[in-house]
């Protein structure tokens, strides 16, 4: 069910792609099944990651505090 909903999900490519080809990353969010995608925006037919929008806002959480940063 979750890849039905992502199927129409708005997607969005990551700011700190370049659009040279280089390594690209779309996030889509399916607000009515409260999920996140994360895809290869080069090849966007290989598959997702899908995980729970509370787990997503974690992450961006830990990421803009710096905890993340090695």
């Amino acid at each position: 069910m979750t890849d039905l909903y992502l199927t129409y999900a708005a997607w969005r490519v990551s700011s700190r792609s370049n659009g040279q080809g280089g390594q690209c990353v779309e996030v889509g969010f399916a607000v009515e099944a409260d999920v996140v995608g994360v895809r290869d925006s080069k090849d966007r037919g290989s598959g997702l990651l899908a995980v729970p929008g509370r787990a997503w806002s974690a992450f961006l959480a830990s990421v803009r505090s710096g905890a993340l940063a090695g």
